[in-house]
């Protein structure tokens, strides 16, 4: 079985290609011009370059490298679709097909167009089992009264948006919402409700009910922690089995520095 990874920014490609590796698996990469880290040359054995809206040329090179499965990994930004892509025939002929361009639309359309050619779209966790967090707290410190309150309003909130494909993340203070997250990412939301209530902020950031980790795996990681300082937050909800803890130690270790609470339910 040969594998390919569509490689978009952040750590997360590099992640998959670790954890391929630990399992003994070489990944061909089809990395996103616009987002991709040039490091991902000096890890990855083979790597071809493409823009975001050349989708002719990564299915190309997915059949010149044999590969049956791909895996999907690493941000890319809305704002580089929108304004940015080039679309090359096939990523137009795709396009022209889709009733929405939100994010499940897109790429559930780019998934459409690989299984086409007879490659399949796998779980972007599928190397990563051991990133996933089990139930219950994973700090020292456990969510107090008030923000246990806040996690179950902002749970039932996020339920309702998170039908509606738009944002995972929710900032809560005092059962009122502070920022719901659109394009800006869980980080920038954070950093919003900062700004707009700085100081006893609950982030809530969940996977959706029917969430499809081939290609949108909730993260959270020490940028996440950081923002909530800058923000005041002290208490982060994350989804059990379905939310991606980059660089969890000290993801971990930060928040117990800081009197941070996280759990994942």
């Amino acid at each position: 079985m040969r594998y390919g990874l569509i490689a978009g920014n952040g750590k997360f490609p590099f992640m998959v290609l670790e954890g391929a590796k630990r399992a003994g698996v070489a990944l061909s990469v089809a990395a996103i011009r616009e987002e991709t880290d040039p490091e991902i040359e000096r890890v990855a054995d083979n790597v071809v370059w493409v823009g975001i809206g050349q989708l002719g040329k990564m299915i190309r090179f997915f059949k010149s490298e044999g590969v049956e499965r791909a895996i999907m990994a690493g941000q890319v930004k809305h704002v580089q679709i929108f304004s940015r892509a080039v679309p090359d025939a096939r990523m137009l002929k795709m396009l022209l097909k889709l009733p929405r361009r939100n994010t499940d639309s897109l790429i559930g359309g780019v998934a459409d167009e690989l299984a086409s050619e007879g490659i399949e779209l796998i779980g972007s966790t599928f190397f990563l089992q051991d990133y996933l967090p089990k139930a219950g707290p994973l700090t020292r410190r456990e969510p107090d009264e008030r923000e246990r309150q806040d996690i179950e309003y902002g749970l039932e909130i996020a339920r309702e948006i998170a039908q509606l494909n738009l944002g995972q993340t929710l900032v809560i203070r005092a059962k009122a919402c502070v920022a719901i997250e659109a394009m800006e990412g869980t980080d920038e939301t954070i950093r919003r409700a900062g700004e707009l209530a700085k100081g006893r902020l609950t982030v809530v950031k969940i996977a959706k009910p029917d969430q499809d980790l081939r290609f949108d795996v909730p993260v959270v990681g020490t940028p996440t922690i950081e923002a909530m300082l800058a923000a005041g937050a002290g208490c982060l909800c994350i989804t059990a089995g379905k939310t991606l803890m980059f660089d969890r130690d000290e993801m971990i270790q930060l928040a117990n520095e800081n009197k941070i609470a996280i759990v994942a339910v």
